[in-house]
């Protein structure tokens, strides 16, 4: 088999129709990855991430978490006015509730039957902090956050996270200190399932190939972290 995207819908707990888009594995099977974007929506970016996912073996799915402020929304990465927009939605997001409809896509994708009942999640940027968020609120097999700023204000709660997580920041990030990185790691010291990674020179949104975020270096050495991260902690076979 190949690869292959579908469009799903996931129930939310609140009875609404969320829009996701999702790509199989070539083995038709696998565990199950929730994928959360960035304040941009659900772009070609996120959903070539989803596919790479799928490439490696998982049942990935790319949620819209913006689907109650409007349908499809996929901002451009590259402009100024752009960014001023994307902005404009995180404002209006609820994240509360934002997290309880990542909740419902990881139920949903432990309910396919080509997941065997295990799922994870891997988040950018304003999904970054989500996929912490819902580590805290759900069970998740696994957790991958790149550059969730606003964790550190969050890790009261770090003792609930019982999934092995992996965090990537960027040592140059204007939304995430690196004293607020240190922060974080040193929450999760004690425990050996618990990585993270500083990556030099680079900013926020580094593995985005947009030419305002883009570092080469950092995308280019996290992506492999995080393969193995995931296939140590959630194996595909």
């Amino acid at each position: 088999m190949t690869l292959s995207d579908s469009s799903q819908i996931v129930t939310t707990h609140d009875g609404g129709h969320m829009p996701a888009f999702a790509a199989m594995p070539p083995a038709g099977h696998g565990p199950g990855i929730v994928v959360l974007h960035e304040i941009f929506g659900v772009t070609d970016y996120i959903k070539q991430r989803t596919r790479d996912l799928a490439a490696l073996g998982y049942m990935a799915m790319a949620p819209q978490l913006y689907w109650r402020l409007g349908a499809d929304v996929e901002i451009p990465e590259n402009t100024i006015a752009g960014l001023q927009q994307a902005f404009g939605y995180l404002q209006r997001l609820d994240e509360a509730l934002a997290v309880d409809d990542a909740t419902a896509a990881l139920e949903h994708l432990r309910r396919m039957p080509q997941t065997a009942g295990r799922a994870g999640t891997l988040g950018f940027c304003m999904g970054g902090r989500l996929a912490y968020k819902l580590a805290v609120a759900a069970d998740p097999d696994v957790v991958v956050s790149y550059y969730g700023s606003g964790i550190g204000s969050e890790l009261g709660a770090a003792d609930q996270v019982r999934a092995p997580i992996l965090f990537q920041f960027g040592q140059a990030d204007q939304y995430l200190s690196l004293e607020e990185a240190e922060r974080i790691r040193a929450a999760f010291a004690g425990r050996a399932d618990a990585e993270s990674h500083v990556h030099p020179s680079a900013g926020h949104a580094f593995d985005n190939p947009s030419p305002m975020f883009h570092h080469l270096e950092a995308a280019r050495a996290a992506w492999p972290q995080t393969a193995d991260f995931l296939r140590r902690y959630l194996p595909p076979s």
